[in-house]
């Protein structure tokens, strides 16, 4: 079995470096060949998201499309086509059209609502191009959908039938807790990226009631910069691919503030997995798939309001026997529910049934 995974992003993109790129070292162990081929290149991801660079990102953009055009020329090298999120950025679903004109089966896996009108900030030029309603017919032509969580099933579910739901895992193995000292500096930790950066303006009241109450706290927030007038108790760096377990080593307690909506109710909570399974208490909106993943009190915390956010993040900053109990609780459920030892066995057998529907025949690679 030969497959070919089109992704948007270089292995600096969270979202195919979890869902995708962590499976392969497994896939290749089941003797399934493949190519892993982004839209946009390392250099390209650097600036794709900044503002400004406007020729430049028309360049990556151009290249991009030669690369997929040279793949349909490639294609009858592959017996199956997994596509993670869309083929090609803007347009409709002129690619997967092609891939199913050939009866080339395709696996289409995505983890966000990308069937809403959303685009980021610094690329509010391209949602004039951008068609969300191609999602329904990619869903419509793939031999089998993969989605993050339920939410997006409901909606998949609409237009295909053959319909998994994997969570965003995590390698357990490569990502684990470090002993904490528990002393009096406490350091408060968010990761994310521009696109979510906004969110933390939900608990804005939160941190400065916070501050007051507890001078010895800080805030530290990775992938954007995040700034508060008249607190200083703020750290904004920017995120490193190199750096990113280490940042996260420095986090006493992490949160995923989130406001309700159509778009963050297609959130995969990958956020709270990811500090979970390093033994980070965590605090979360309770939107989406988060009231599936914490239990509250349990496993870590929900907030929805100012006052909840305030209260539990207390708890955490008084107790550090609080912090390691759930701390440990978070680290047990992502062993259980939300790691690629758990998840890569289930996508693997999607691969060997699709495989089968289309060829009539089990690959015995």
């Amino acid at each position: 079995m030969r497959v070919l995974f089109w992704v948007p992003y270089p292995t600096e993109g969270a979202s195919n470096r979890y869902r995708v790129e962590q499976y392969l070292p497994y896939l290749k162990k089941n003797g399934i060949k493949y190519s892993l081929h982004p839209f946009w290149s390392s250099s390209a991801y650097k600036i794709l998201y900044k503002s400004g660079y406007f020729l430049n990102k028309v360049y990556f953009f151009i290249l991009g499309t030669i690369f997929r055009i040279f793949d349909l020329l490639t294609i009858f090298q592959y017996d199956i086509i997994f596509i993670h999120r869309e083929a090609y950025p803007i347009g409709g679903a002129f690619f997967e059209t092609i891939l199913s004109i050939l009866r080339k089966p395709i696996i289409f896996d995505f983890d966000d609502a990308i069937f809403l009108p959303v685009s980021s900030r610094p690329n509010n030029f391209i949602e004039r191009f951008k068609k969300p309603e191609k999602i329904k017919c990619i869903i419509g032509k793939s031999r089998h959908v993969i989605t993050g969580n339920r939410y997006l099933s409901d909606f998949a579910l609409q237009y295909n039938r053959s319909v998994s739901i994997i969570p965003t895992p995590i390698d357990m193995d490569k990502n684990f807790p470090v002993a904490k000292n528990y002393g009096d500096g406490i350091v408060i930790g968010w990761i994310g990226s521009i696109t979510t950066l906004d969110f933390l303006n939900t608990v804005k009241d939160a941190f400065i009631s916070l501050s007051n109450c507890f001078p010895h706290i800080k805030f530290k927030i990775v992938g954007g910069n995040f700034s508060i007038d008249g607190l200083s108790t703020i750290i904004s760096k920017p995120w490193s691919m190199e750096e990113e377990i280490e940042d996260l080593k420095t986090f006493d307690i992490g949160i995923m503030p989130m406001p309700d909506n159509e778009w963050t109710r297609g959130k995969c909570g990958f956020k709270a997995i990811l500090y979970m399974n390093m033994g980070i208490p965590c605090v979360c909106s309770p939107v989406g798939v988060n009231r599936e993943i914490i239990t509250d009190g349990v496993n870590g915390f929900l907030a929805g309001t100012d006052e909840e956010w305030i209260e539990k993040l207390s708890l955490l900053i008084e107790n550090a026997e609080l912090r390691k109990k759930l701390g440990m609780a978070g680290r047990k459920t992502v062993e259980e529910k939300y790691s690629v030892n758990i998840n890569a066995p289930r996508c693997l057998e999607i691969f060997k049934r699709v495989y089968k529907e289309r060829y009539g025949k089990s690959d015995k690679n």
